[in-house]
């Protein structure tokens, strides 16, 4: 008796580059329209992570 073992398959990407770039403008956006909310520092982190990640 054989035991077959498939390997799991490769995970594929669900953004794309173009989409981290489409979401990093619309953070910008939201940051200059809501600059003095005290959760700003929390958008401004994501969109330097969404930089670096278009950036791939």
């Amino acid at each position: 008796m054989t035991t077959m073992t498939t390997e799991p398959a490769r995970a594929r990407a669900v953004l794309s580059n173009q989409d981290f770039k489409l979401l990093q403008e619309a953070v910008l956006f939201y940051l200059k329209a809501h600059e003095d909310d005290p959760i700003s520092s929390t958008y401004s982190n994501l969109y330097h992570r969404l930089g670096s990640a278009a950036r791939r």
